[in-house]
């Protein structure tokens, strides 16, 4: 069993790469047990620990659909497998292949942590203070991996310890708990992790006390709440504003460029991938999920820079029409591709008229509002407006798109999935101020993300005062700020909203969802290989 685990656990490993010192991956097999008690393999092993995160962003679906579906933000397009976690149906189940893959690959990556942490003291041909830095970063993943976890499924088993044999028996740890174990791991991460790493990619200072700000602000409305929950969130955020180099780019749609954008003073820490097949794997996915079947209508093909149009998630009319300024916020605009450009020459027939498509002319529109007949007859496109938008047309999230790939049926992304961004360090602590009752400290740091997203010359339209802040007002400005980027399930649950919401804006998932959905099932897996079953492991209430 050692053995099996061992290659799990290094067969997705992550080394240093000498030129670009980036994390990158390294596969190895046909590894003895003894190998991780070496200096290199040692190093290995906590390369290894970052590996398994991807499972959750943007390797596969998985963590996308458990987080975009069945939210204010978007809804059903017209194609996939997980349809169930947005329309809250029977599909959403202990046997969903989603709920049963990520719960294993976290506790994948909490044992690759354990036996970092387990192994350290074995390890004598190693520097003590490189070693204490490097059992941090072990720390503050395993962390992360259990914060996803009592997220998603709420009390789960707790082991700190190597899993070097078959186990059996397992319990669910309360809240309070896991919470403990993932505040402690944090801490040790804050007191041990350098400003800044030698390597891109690896966890520093600062993106343990990013993570911790954010595991207090969710912990302040759970059952394991405390007190000082806020102001702990709040003064760990503005840490990581005002004691370190980062900052806001001053164009929002600059943050999503590939390449310049992935490494800017905006980003806290990231998950990496490359445009490397061999090592990079699946890669980030994300970039196939929110486009709109742009391929099949007239004057278009697929290509790499529109991208392969796997049409899951599609953007709820509360986005598309209700939740921005248009007039004076740019991000609408920056997010959502609503105009393609002929890209297949030719002759076509739209809406009965015969047109002659060139190049590089307008090919389909995706307006915001309806057109009048009259209007439409001067068009030589394709035109969907609101009211002819469904699961295959809408408006396309951008944000994610991967130019880098080599060919239009290529699925693995290279794109780096900015996990922690400068700005939510912001509204982190806005949030946790507001809730605190310090509204005008409050409204000057969520002014800060406003004002960089104000169109020029609407910089003080943008501007919000304290009297407007309240929790909804948040939770508006987050979906603005970070929409689509694996937030917005998180938030609702958090703020105890997500019932509301769902009901008020998201039409398929309105009908039924129910109060246990702020949990998702525990897979039946789990329960079935525990001693004892449902006794020893209990299903979630109403799965």
């Amino acid at each position: 069993m050692k053995k099996r685990i061992l290659y799990t656990l290094l067969a997705g490993s992550l080394f240093l790469g000498a030129c670009d010192k980036e994390l990158n991956e390294d596969v190895r097999s046909q590894i003895t047990d003894d190998y991780i008690n070496t200096a290199t393999g040692f190093e290995d092993a906590v390369r290894a620990s970052y590996s398994h995160i991807k499972s959750f962003y943007g390797a596969g679906e998985n963590g996308a659909a458990l987080s975009v579906f069945g939210t204010d933000e978007f809804t059903n397009g017209s194609d996939g497998a997980f349809k169930s976690v947005n329309l809250y149906d029977n599909g959403l189940n202990p046997r969903l292949s989603a709920i049963t893959e990520l719960w294993n690959n976290l506790y994948i990556g909490i044992n690759n942590c354990n036996a970092v942490t387990s192994r350290a003291d074995k390890v004598t041909d190693f520097d003590p203070a490189l070693k204490l830095v490097r059992v941090g970063e072990a720390r503050f993943m395993r962390a992360f991996y259990y914060f996803l976890l009592v997220q998603i499924y709420g009390p789960v088993h707790i082991s700190t310890e190597e899993t070097v044999a078959v186990e059996k028996t397992a319990s669910r740890s309360g809240i309070k708990e896991v919470y403990d174990v993932i505040i402690a791991d944090l801490d040790y991460a804050v007191a041990n992790l350098p400003v800044t790493a030698t390597n891109y990619g690896r966890a520093t200072k600062p993106a343990a006390q990013f993570l911790l700000s954010k595991v207090y602000l969710t912990r302040a409305t759970s059952t394991a709440g405390t007190t000082d929950d806020y102001t702990k969130a709040a003064d760990l955020a503005k840490s990581v504003i005002n004691d370190y180099n980062f900052a806001l780019l001053a164009d929002y749609a600059k943050i999503f460029e590939q390449g310049a954008g992935e490494k800017s003073s905006e980003v806290v820490w990231s998950v990496q991938n490359s445009t490397n097949l061999q090592s990079n794997g699946t890669g980030n996915t994300l970039h196939l999920y929110f486009i709109m079947e742009y391929d099949v209508l007239a004057g278009m093909r697929r290509d790499i820079v529109n991208g392969r149009p796997f049409k899951r998630f599609r953007a709820t009319p509360f986005v598309l029409n209700e939740l921005f300024d248009r007039v004076n916020d740019v991000r609408y605009t920056a997010d959502f591709k609503r105009v393609f450009y002929a890209n297949r020459p030719g002759n076509y027939t739209i809406r009965g008229k015969q047109v002659t498509l060139n190049a590089g002319d307008t090919a389909i529109f995706i307006p915001d509002r309806e057109y009048t007949a009259g209007e439409l007859a001067n068009m030589n496109y394709n035109v969907y407006p609101p009211s002819q938008q469904d699961e295959r047309r809408f408006p396309t999230l951008i944000k994610f798109l991967d130019a880098t790939r080599l060919d239009i049926a290529q699925e693995s992304g290279s794109r780096d999935f900015l996990a922690f961004r400068i700005a939510e360090a912001y509204l982190i602590a806005g949030e946790a101020l507001m809730m605190s009752g310090q509204q005008a400290e409050a409204a000057t740091l969520i002014n800060a993300v406003r004002t960089r997203a104000a169109k020029p010359g609407s910089e003080a339209a943008m501007q919000i005062t304290p009297a407007q802040l309240n929790i909804d007002f948040i939770l508006d400005e987050r979906s603005r700020e970070f929409l689509g980027e694996l937030m917005r399930w998180f938030d609702l649950v958090r703020t105890n909203k997500l019932i509301e919401r769902v009901k008020k804006y998201n039409a398929q998932a309105a009908v039924n969802i129910k109060d246990f959905h702020v949990l998702r099932p525990i897979p039946q897996e789990q329960i079935d290989r525990t001693e004892g079953g449902a006794s020893a492991f209990p299903q979630n209430n109403g799965y």
